[in-house]
């Protein structure tokens, strides 16, 4: 199988992070599958990468939008071979711990612990199916317990927890030889990270590593820039 048959969905990605790595599959050949809460944005930023590019209604806060989306997807491509689990919320810089905003807590993990294990899940039947998926969460240093500190709590807490999610993917979908890692990007300069962080391209470059690893590559890991990191 070619590189340039193969599908990928990406959540979050009608800008930022997940866009950019949407743009690097679909430049390297992947049909790449936007996953969008607003889809006429999203159809928006899928024009501007050309063919190899479409907007998915993906709101991975709904229970049922996973499973609709996968469907769509079976439908059209009749297979996936990648999923990115970047779509986040709440970078709840200077907030505490012991004085919670809870609708941020419970936003915060909705969408980045509930949401990407929605998707996760909905899309392993497909991953496993080709014999060859790759799974990829994009986590956060913030959530790497051996550097855990204050601040951020919504954030970190539930990077850690993705972290978690990953390590027990990763050993349910080895059979299926489907490779599920961990990613951090680093501070990249988006709406969420704000100015000042590294160029989102070198970012999202990470993330499209763990993506088209080959079959003999790492899983349950946890990288940024191609290294392991500690958890």
């Amino acid at each position: 199988m070619t590189i340039a048959q193969r599908v990928a969905l990406v959540t979050g990605a009608n800008r930022g992070l997940g866009f950019e790595v949407a743009r690097q599959l679909a430049a390297q050949g992947f049909w790449a599958c936007l996953g969008v809460r607003d889809l006429a944005k999203g159809e928006r930023a899928a024009k501007t990468l050309g063919r190899n590019a479409r907007a998915v209604a993906l709101d991975v806060a709904s229970a049922s939008a996973p499973r609709e989306a996968v469907g769509e997807i079976e439908r059209r491509y009749g297979r996936l071979d990648v999923l990115i689990n970047n779509a986040a919320v709440h970078y709840d810089d200077g907030a505490r711990a012991i004085d919670p905003d809870w609708t941020v807590v419970s936003e915060a993990f909705e969408t980045n612990v509930i949401g990407a294990w929605r998707v996760a899940a909905a899309c392993a039947p497909l991953l496993a199916a080709g014999g060859h998926g790759r799974l990829v969460n994009v986590s956060s240093a913030a959530g790497a317990l051996t550097s855990m500190s204050a601040g951020t709590p919504a954030y970190s807490v539930t990077k850690a927890a993705l972290n978690a999610l990953t390590r027990i993917l990763a050993d349910e979908l080895r059979p299926a030889r489907v490779l599920v890692n961990a990613v951090c990007p680093g501070w990249v300069a988006t709406d969420m990270g704000g100015s000042g962080g590294r160029r989102v391209e070198e970012g999202a470059a990470g993330i499209v590593w763990a993506a088209t690893l080959l079959d003999d590559g790492p899983s349950g890991g946890f990288f940024r820039d191609r290294q392991s990191i500690p958890w």
